[in-house]
């Protein structure tokens, strides 16, 4: 046990070393490790260890987590758990007292723990889960408060996105039962703690991290439901909520303008229950106008610093709900009201600030992606336009007609002086966008519009100018940016000859010097590509656009090849997913270009493998180069040696590093290359990386098996008699003997052996015939599935269609019959084939597989027309 316990602490803090080695020797040894029948316990210790080394107990942590997370749920048909019960009995038991005496980064790693074995076996396979956090609870020690509810948080907050059950309800009234007395006395223990220590900045800053926490969960609490308790103690509840969302004192005031701190965040919290309250349990809370007029006050007089914005966002968002409900329609139809909430709530927030511009400056690229990807929920400008539409639901013209006033005035201020008041254009178009863009999908843009505004006169007036006027000129890149947005937003409702007439100008503003300016033009392109007809045809015909092709993708190649380092190369997918976007229109008309478009690829493929830093840049780049193999090489077969010298030195060097991110790609982009092949056979170059294709270990991962399979069948079709003459055939047997000894994987085997049978020469398979139906009756004995007897039926229907030398549906009959000592064919016609045969077939090709392979029985068959068969018949 001691020696034991030395080496995985010394093994845990080598995997923290800086030498690459040595950390590879390391995880080696602990994955090693962990099937000791005490791997368990021995990490355990380690953790616990108080007068162990911080880092080695933190790797421990790390490593312990990351064990139960791919371990714990795992249930492998046939193998053993590698969990002992034991084991799972003695965590569980120990895994909430060790985590509650260990340091706060510790913790979270134990919570963690907790949370995913909770997930899977809370509550009915641990009771004592709750009981034992409650126990951990007192008020004199805030640090271990503060770990218990961090693992209650966790545990709780999986309802919160959870599918409405029977199950769910009774987990939740289990809680409620052992949990929510506690929790509520716990809550006002704090809060009595909290006006105790009121100038007391160290045990405030404590106190009010619990009761963030103490917020959280009780959002997860009412997420689903309004539980009885909540009820019975609504009153209470509220007035903690209450109290805490107009709480002020200094010394909780974040000093970083920039992070909220712990009063912001508790705030933050308290706003999304109220909403959830406001929506779902209005008639249980009469308390609600108070709250209403508690949030607007909020809004109009907390600050514009970055650290407020979550909780302005999270405020906006009550009211925004509210809002669109008919039933309280009165309590914002005033047109003070209205006029209020436009003026002091949505024109403020939709205002772009000092610190907006900077991130633009900064961290442009993470900008553009909370823009596009709809990550800005919690932004000032994102909840306002939220808030803009909500009213539109119910006061579409009175709002309208409001903001026209200002529209008009921040326009009328930009073209007096465009340099100096560019703010007051920018405010503009993004309150245009919001007013008018009611429905907005990534797919179309705008899908519903508002009549009181003419989106076609703002375009031609306000949009249109800013895209002809000069690429770097005098106008703000911000405004030449909010011109392309608006262009990508309301692309839908443009015609064809505005959109083509516009082409020019996107493809003008790819030579921007600035960031924003032609990342926005990529992404405006590219969903340009992308756009249908409401009839579901291109938009845009190859013909259209050809004549820009070339000047298109060579500027987005040399986008991409500023950025002198592999992250920063890769930093930009918007650009890649653009020239894949390009790809995949152009086609064939790209194959002038193809040299150059190879050779730039190559050398992205290059870098990237070396790095694979952004996982979104290097699925657009592998997509993109499918993609021209496909549509270049099909349409020139002289090429798909061209790409094989550029491509072969770079999927080598993946595959020699094992780059796991890499290698589906690879696989799947070799299949298209050697299906290319004109010639019969396996090519020279092919023939060298068979031998690591059939390596068990490339099949250990689940990621790499479907473009495995895929190029191991382009193999046996190509040179199926080649792969039996080098002696390969038993080593893609191997695979599928793996493969169908797994329920996760068994169609993949069938899959493997449709092109064996099909593609392997009959003398050459015949050794074979008893082995593999040996396997594959073994696994239906054994572990029948009923996918894996659909399979199997379809298997055989497919080895009755099968139409070659010295292969008929007799020997098959008769190989099966020699299996063992009596015919075993029929019992597997009475007992399989025949329940499993529908009687109506549907008409889709696994069916029609069965018709005409079950036909074929019927009627060529000599054997099935013999005793005992002949009964089934």
């Amino acid at each position: 046990m001691e020696g034991n316990l030395a080496a995985l602490s010394q093994y845990l803090a080598q995997t923290m070393d800086r030498d690459p080695a040595n950390r590879k020797q390391a995880e080696a040894a602990l994955a090693g490790a962990e099937t000791l029948p005490d791997f368990c316990s021995l990490c355990l210790t380690v953790i616990g260890n108080s007068t162990g080394q911080h880092h080695v107990r933190q790797a421990g942590s790390l490593y312990f987590k990351n064990y139960i997370k791919k371990n714990w749920k795992h249930q492998s048909e046939g193998s053993q758990d590698p969990i002992p019960a034991a084991a799972r009995t003695l965590i569980k038991a120990n895994i909430i007292a060790i985590m509650v005496s260990c340091p706060a980064q510790i913790q979270l790693q134990l919570s963690e723990v907790v949370s995913i074995i909770a997930d899977s076996d809370f509550p009915d396979n641990w009771t004592s889960l709750c009981p034992d956090l409650i126990s951990k609870l007192n008020v004199n020690d805030y640090v271990v408060n503060i770990g218990v509810l961090q693992t209650a948080h966790s545990i709780f907050k999986r309802w919160r996105h959870k599918f409405r059950s029977n199950a769910l309800y009774l987990e939740i009234k289990f809680v409620m039962e052992q949990f929510a007395p506690s929790y509520l006395q716990f809550f006002i223990a704090t809060d009595a703690l909290i006006d105790q220590n009121v100038n007391n900045k160290a045990m405030l800053v404590q106190l009010f991290d619990a009761l963030l926490l103490l917020t959280k969960i009780f959002y997860s609490f009412n997420s689903q439901d309004l539980p009885e308790f909540f009820e019975d103690n609504h009153a209470q509840f509220m007035a903690l909520l209450h109290k805490y969302l107009v709480y002020t004192n200094p010394l909780l005031e974040s000093e970083d303008e920039e992070q909220a701190g712990p009063l912001e965040k508790v705030k933050t919290s308290i706003c999304e229950s109220i909403e959830i309250y406001a929506n779902r349990y209005e008639e249980e809370f009469p308390t609600l106008p108070q709250f209403v007029q508690t949030v607007w006050g909020l809004l109009t007089n907390t600050s514009n610093e970055p650290k407020n914005d979550m909780l302005v966002s999270k405020a906006m968002s009550i009211l925004t709900s509210l809002v669109k409900i008919p039933r309280h329609r009165s309590m914002f139809a005033d047109p003070a009201t209205l006029t209020g909430i436009c003026q002091n709530i949505v024109l403020p927030n939709m205002t772009l600030r000092q610190s907006d511009e900077e991130s633009y400056e900064d961290e442009p690229i993470e900008c553009i992606r909370r823009d596009l990807e709809g990550s800005d929920t919690e932004t000032r400008r994102r909840a306002a336009s939220d808030l803009v539409r909500g009213l539109l639901e119910q006061f579409a013209q009175e709002v309208t007609n409001i903001f026209a006033q200002y529209v008009q005035n921040y326009l009328k201020e930009y073209e007096a002086d465009p340099q100096k008041n560019w703010k007051s254009k920018d405010t503009a178009l993004y309150l245009v966008t919001s007013l008018s863009a009611r429905a907005l999908t990534s797919q179309a843009g705008a899908t519903q519009t508002n009549e009181f505004i003419s989106v076609i006169d703002i375009f031609n007036s306000h949009v249109l100018p800013e895209l002809s006027n000069d690429v770097d000129g005098s106008v703000h890149p911000i405004i030449k940016v909010d011109a392309i947005k608006y262009l990508l937003v309301f692309r839908s409702q443009l015609t064809k000859a505005q959109l083509l007439n516009v082409f020019p100008s996107l493809l003008n503003h790819l030579s921007s010097t600035q960031y924003i300016v032609y990342t926005y033009a990529a992404v405006c392109i590219e969903r340009f590509l992308a756009m249908t007809t409401p009839q579901k045809t291109m938009m845009f015909e190859k013909s259209d656009l050809v004549s820009i092709s070339q000047g298109l993708i060579v500027r987005l190649f040399d986008l991409i090849g500023t950025g002198k380092t592999p992250e920063k190369l890769a930093e930009n997918d918007y650009l890649m997913k653009t020239i894949m976007r390009s790809v995949f229109f152009f086609r064939e008309t790209l194959l002038p270009y193809a040299t150059d478009i190879l050779r730039r690829m190559s050398l992205i493929i290059d870098a990237i493998g070396n790095n694979p830093s952004n996982p979104k840049f290097n699925h657009y780049a592998f997509e993109a180069l499918a993609g021209l193999v496909r549509f270049l090489c099909e349409s020139n077969k002289v090429l798909v040696n061209d790409f094989e010298v550029a491509l072969f030195p770079h999927f080598e060097k993946i595959l020699t590093l094992e780059v796991a991110e890499f290698m589906p790609y690879v696989f799947q982009i070799l299949s298209q290359l050697l299906q290319l092949h004109a010639e019969p056979g396996i090519p020279p170059n092919f023939q060298s990386l068979l031998p690591h294709l059939t390596q068990a270990v490339l099949w250990e991962s689940q990621g790499n098996i479907p473009a495995l399979i895929s190029l191991i069948n382009v193999y046996l079709v190509k040179g199926g008699p080649y792969i039996l003459e080098a002696g390969f055939l038993e080593r893609i047997l191997g695979v599928c003997n793996k493969l169908i000894a797994s329920k996760s994987t068994d169609h993949y085997g069938f899959e493997v052996l449709r092109a064996v049978f099909e593609y392997i020469p009959t003398a050459g398979l015949q050794p074979y015939m008893k082995a593999i139906l040996i396997l594959l009756l073994t696994r239906l004995t054994n572990s029948k599935t009923e996918k894996y007897t659909e399979d199997f039926i379809n298997f055989l229907a497919f080895l009755f269609v099968i139409k070659k030398d010295g292969f008929t549906i007799d020997s098959v009959i008769q190989c099966f019959d020699a299996i063992q000592g009596n015919p075993l064919f029929p019992n597997l016609l009475s007992g399989i084939i025949i329940p499993h045969l529908p009687l109506a077939i549907p008409d889709d090709s696994t069916h029609t597989l069965r018709a005409i392979g079950y036909t074929n029985l019927l009627t060529q068959s000599s054997e099935v027309l013999k005793p005992p068969c002949n009964s089934q018949w």
